[in-house]
Formats: structure tokens, sequence, C-alpha cells
């Protein structure tokens, strides 16, 4: 299943039962529908432990089966960035539309913005229509705030960069004029497509300092 996958199970091995750690673990490989069913019940029992609903949903998340969606989700918002890293894989690979909703609202939820990073960056990977009106959103409140979240902000810049949509030239141009920000700014507005080139120029001299 890839190195996702393996450096997922060595992760969690120390704190697995080892019977259960390997039937799992054997399922998640098998791939086959009877083996997806037992993976989908380990997420239907709610006394299972954290360790075993992560692989079962990142093994059913992988295999495109929706079943594991809410789960995803809820490690996607989890203080765990290892495990937040770990969802937004599956996530990616799963292509269910409720994906980009949820992530965007994880991402613009002002109480948990220590943990959007994941978020913002599945946004970015899934190219849905709230990916970048979300991450402008997140990059404008941030720079106007009094703690400015870098790793977040740096992630949306990185974001809007890749997805090369005019929209974000503004709050780009905005970005570049902080210091920790403005190399990951000036690049993305130059990954802009060429025909706007001018208002990426304008929005760059506008926040420029004196």
């Amino acid at each position: 299943m890839g190195d996702a996958f393996r450096s997922l199970i060595d992760r969690v091995r120390a704190e697995a039962e080892p019977a259960e750690y390997e039937r799992l673990v054997a399922l998640a490989r098998e791939d086959t529908p009877a083996a997806r069913d037992e993976l989908a019940s380990v997420l239907a029992e709610g006394q299972r432990p954290l360790w075993a609903r992560e692989v079962a949903a990142f093994a059913l998340g992988s295999a495109g089966d929706r079943r594991s969606f809410e789960t995803l989700i809820f490690m996607l918002n989890y203080r765990d960035p290892v495990r937040c890293a770990t969802a937004a894989h599956a996530l990616a690979r799963l292509r269910d539309p409720r994906t980009a909703r949820a992530a965007a609202a994880l991402a613009t939820n002002e109480l948990r913005t220590g943990y959007a990073l994941h978020a913002v960056r599945l946004l970015t990977a899934l190219r849905a229509p709230e990916s970048v009106p979300t991450l402008i959103s997140v990059l404008q409140r941030l720079l106007m705030g009094p703690v400015h979240y870098w790793p977040i902000a740096e992630a949306c810049v990185q974001g809007l960069g890749a997805l090369g949509d005019r929209r974000a030239v503004a709050v780009l141009g905005a970005a570049a004029e902080h210091h920790r920000l403005s190399p990951s700014a000036k690049a993305a507005l130059a990954r802009i497509p060429a025909q706007q080139g001018r208002a990426r120029r304008r929005a760059v001299r506008q926040h420029r300092c004196p």
C-alpha cells in the first residue's frame, strides 16, 4: 500500500495489541470486499482504540471506500499532527465529494487555527471549488491577526501559488509585505499565468513598503 501505510503501521505498532494489529494489517493488505467489510466494522464499533480505527480508516480511504470518511475527518482535526497528515493522505485518495467542504470548515475554524495545516494542504491537493476561496480567507485572517501562525500562512501561500488562480493576487501581494512570507509569496505570484502579470505587478506595488 505504499510508504504512507508502512509509516503508519510502524508508528502504531508500539501501542497496538499484537494479535489484533497483525489481523488488521493483513486485512488492509488483502484489499478485498470482505476485508473492507471487516475493516469498516472496526469503525462502527465505538470502543475500538484509536490506533485500530486509524489503520482501518486509512486502508478504507486509500481504497476509495467512503465508510472511512467520518473517521478520517475526525483525525484530520486531531491534536496530533502526524495523525492529521495520515488522514489527509487517505482523504486525498478517497475522492469523496464531501471532503473539500469538510476541510474548508476545519481550515476556517478560528478556534482550531493551530491544527489547520493539513486541512490547508489537503485543499491544495484536492483543487476543489472550495480550495482557492478558503485559502484566501484563511491567509487574509492570519495576515490581519496578532498571531500569524506562520506555518499555516506559509501553506496557504504555497497552496495559492500551486493553484495559480488570479483571485489570489491581492492577498499574495499583501503576504509579500511580511518578511517571513515574502520569498514564498513572490514565488507564488510568479506562478500566476502570464496573462495575469499586470494585475500581479499592481498588487505588489500597492503593498510594497515605502
